[in-house]
């Protein structure tokens, strides 16, 4: 069994958004491996934006950009307390890291 989920939550031609958690007990080292797997699994080709949403640890939730970073222009990330995506990673130039996305 995986200790990290990433789940596919919606998808349209702009925008990715995917659900991920922790699942049941683990360190980051297993986590890491267990979510890059899990992201992987998925076949994501790739496109303009794609969203992140739920609990992760720092080095889990680096080791997923790395793996969506080149496929996707913008990479965002949801921050519970304001209520919307941060974005954290851009190649494009209409949104700018910081940017904020509903």
């Amino acid at each position: 069994m995986r200790s990290f989920r990433v789940q596919l939550a919606n998808q349209s031609a702009q925008r990715v958004d995917l659900e991920v958690g922790f699942v049941g007990e683990a360190e980051n080292d297993r986590r890491v491996v267990d979510a890059v797997a899990a992201i992987r699994e998925l076949e994501l080709t790739g496109g303009p934006l794609v969203c992140f949403n739920g609990p992760c640890s720092l080095p889990v939730a680096m080791a997923l950009a790395h793996a969506v970073a080149h496929l996707f222009g913008t990479v965002a990330v949801r921050d519970p307390k304001m209520g919307k995506y941060v974005v954290a990673i851009s190649h494009r130039p209409d949104l700018s890291v910081g940017s904020l996305l509903d």
